[in-house]
């Protein structure tokens, strides 16, 4: 019996469980740890290496960051601040703000590195370090949140069991493109960084990203001359509004290309391409067909090249060094067929394929966290870096709260008069609208007869139609969506964003506002996913019932009266049926008498004692402004009657008030 017992003991200690397992303790993993630590739940966060965001003690190779860490903005709002801070992750703590760790307007790599530590060590998140997760499996069981068990394994051949798998892995395995001679290629990841390697010599770069240019830029002062070979033209990313594309803090080749000093760009499939090594050790580049038929061990002599045939064939000159530039992808290597996590088609098959929600296509419960998961906005949104998952994992942990947990959606319930600041406040100031643009948005959901409304901030666009069962909220009286875009044909490879006349200042022509701007959509249900899937090309949402656009804003200040709020407060009132404005107590006494229907305003504020009572100053203000009729009556001359004028204001209110309650109820009787 003793060794039974201790048998089963030894059998039950070899598999740990945990509710929520995170494989990964980079940015977006310890993004998801601060989340599950805040709501108090069960969770293990595995790391391969001896300390948090490994990824960045490497790379980027040449140390110099391309997300902008802005120090001032001119406002102290932190929620606007973080619109211009992209290396800060979401924390109550203000000491964990990205300022404090550099003053660069691009830090340096380490400065991520000592910053995420601190964030690990200062929250205390549970990191198992030295932890690789070399297998994942299922285990079917009925009993569980998803109808099965995540098995993982590591290194050492310990079993963890979890329900739910939130992958944070991001994307480090190289991109290789092999072809004939690819052996003499080096990779972005081993590649000398000392420019002093360089003097004097030829290079070739293949790939046309940041990576590319990065490197690039720092030997681009020694070689003779660089060229870059890419499939596609070069993408600036101040014409696609993409920050993944190619920054102006590497684009110095750009110059010496187009100022004719020796540098070049070419474009061809590199698939098609070959490289051949002569007795001196120099490349020469040449196409697979040319290699065809022929003895591999052949010397250059008995090769065909292509300046045989084309005497001044682009890349004739032969090259010292070639270097491989082409990112990153996805592992794949350690899910077992079981998962079916399966590769993204086209330009997106180094992403696993996940749902607008972030999880997975092929098993529930396992959600792709960070770069990996920005197959959801790739090439649109900020999805894949830091100040665009830390809002994306905000919203999975609040998706699984509601879904495990019964915890609805963060929301917020206010009067219908409120509608229209409330949305000016948001698109202000809102930093996860701001940087998700297109991809998250602000839902307004009404109650009936439009009295009041509920407010969810960020929510994925992509699931609207599943916002009832994964926010635990109804929408059952129709909603507004907000959310922040950029022009339809504004952004593009090949687009003049600097154009003359660029810039749309005039309201009435709002909806052709170029730059980002906010937009509102208004339904009177809530769209169907067969609605979401016939959604016109280009648009994040379905055709609302209406729509309206706020005019961009050069400062991206969204609170002029007459060019901002006061075109969005008619569009409300159109949308409602109702009337938005705010009123004195005077202005809401006369209505009483002279309309009828009350303004809600006044409905929900006066005639609950609890409206705007002027003083005299105030009053004639608003009289001189044009705000308001002037209703101040002629004085008594008679002795002995009062002036209205000496009256207390609060009795002067108080004794409306029982008026118009006798009035609003003649009325409804």
């Amino acid at each position: 019996l003793s060794l039974a017992l201790y048998a089963s003991n030894l059998c039950s200690a070899t598999l740990l469980y945990h509710d929520y397992c995170v494989i990964g303790a980079g940015p977006s993993g310890l993004q998801a740890a601060y989340f599950l630590q805040q709501a108090g739940r069960d969770y293990i966060v595995f790391e391969r290496s001896h300390a948090p965001g490994s990824f960045f003690s490497l790379y980027p190779r040449h140390r110099k960051l391309i997300s902008i860490n802005k120090q001032h903005t001119g406002k102290a709002n932190s929620e606007f601040n973080l619109r211009h801070d992209w290396n800060s992750l979401l924390t109550y703590d203000r000491q964990l703000l990205f300022r404090h760790y550099s003053s660069d307007f691009f830090p340096d790599a380490d400065a991520m590195v000592r910053y995420l530590e601190d964030f690990a060590s200062r929250l205390k998140l549970q990191i198992q370090y030295n932890t690789a997760i070399i297998h994942v499996a299922l285990e079917t069981d009925e009993q569980a949140w998803n109808g099965h068990y995540f098995i993982l394994t590591d290194q050492d051949r310990q079993n963890y069991k979890c329900s739910t798998l939130l992958v944070a892995t991001g994307m480090w395995v190289p991109n290789v493109v092999n072809f004939p001679g690819s052996e003499y290629v080096e990779g972005y990841e081993t590649v000398s960084i000392n420019p002093e390697n360089f003097a004097g010599q030829t290079v070739l770069i293949l790939g046309r990203g940041n990576s590319a240019f990065e490197t690039a830029e720092n030997i681009l002062g020694v070689t003779n001359f660089i060229h870059m070979v890419s499939r596609s033209r070069v993408r600036l990313s101040w014409a696609t509004h993409y920050v993944g594309d190619l920054r102006a803090i590497n684009n110095g080749l750009l110059d010496t290309y187009q100022l004719k000093s020796l540098d070049g760009l070419l474009e061809g499939d590199l698939e098609d391409l070959a490289i051949v090594k002569d007795k001196k050790g120099k490349l020469h580049i040449t196409l697979r067909f040319y290699l065809e038929d022929r003895n591999n061990s052949a010397g250059i002599d008995s090769i065909t090249l292509p300046q045989d045939e084309l005497d001044n064939f682009a890349t004739r000159a032969p090259y010292d060094r070639v270097i491989r530039c082409l990112g990153w992808k996805f592992d794949f290597s350690i899910y077992n067929r079981s998962l079916k996590i399966m590769p993204e088609k086209g330009d997106k098959k180094k992403y696993p394929q996940i749902k607008p929600s972030y999880e997975s296509r092929g098993t529930r419960g396992l959600f792709i966290l960070g770069t990996a998961s920005h197959s959801v906005d790739f090439r649109k949104s900020a999805g894949g870096f830091i100040h665009g998952f830390r809002y994306t994992t905000r919203a999975v942990h609040r998706l699984l709260e509601n879904r495990h947990h019964g915890v609805p959606w963060p929301s917020t319930v206010y009067p219908i008069t409120q509608l229209t600041n409330s949305i000016i406040k948001r698109v202000n100031e809102a930093s996860g609208l701001y940087q998700m643009f297109s991809v998250l948005a602000d839902i307004i959901l009404l109650r009936e007869n439009a009295t009041a409304f509920e407010y969810l901030e960020e929510y994925p666009v992509g699931i609207l139609a599943e916002l009832e069962t994964q926010t635990g909220r109804k929408a059952t009286n129709g909603l507004f969506v907000v959310i922040m875009e950029y022009g339809r044909n504004f952004s593009g490879a090949d687009k003049d964003v600097f154009y003359y006349n660029r810039a749309v200042g005039e309201a009435q022509h709002a909806w052709q506002s170029n730059f980002l701007h906010p937009v509102i959509y208004h339904y009177k249900h809530l769209p169907t996913e067969h609605e979401m899937i016939l959604r016109p090309p280009g648009w994040p949402l379905p055709r609302p019932a209406s729509i309206h656009h706020i005019v961009e804003d050069f400062l991206t200040d969204w609170t002029a009266p007459n060019a901002h709020i006061l075109p969005l407060r008619r569009f409300l009132e159109n949308c409602l049926s109702t009337d938005l404005r705010n009123f004195f107590a005077e202005s809401c006494f006369l209505f009483a008498f002279t309309r009828q229907r009350v303004p809600p305003f006044c409905q929900q504020g006066y005639v609950r004692m609890q409206g705007l009572v002027g003083s005299e100053e105030l009053q004639r203000h608003a009289v001189d402004a044009g705000l308001m009729e002037n209703f101040t009556p002629n004085d008594f001359s008679g002795e002995g009657t009062p002036d209205s004028h000496h009256w207390p204001q609060d009795q002067l209110l108080r004794d409306q008030v029982i008026a118009i309650r006798h009035l609003v109820n003649a009325k409804d009787e």
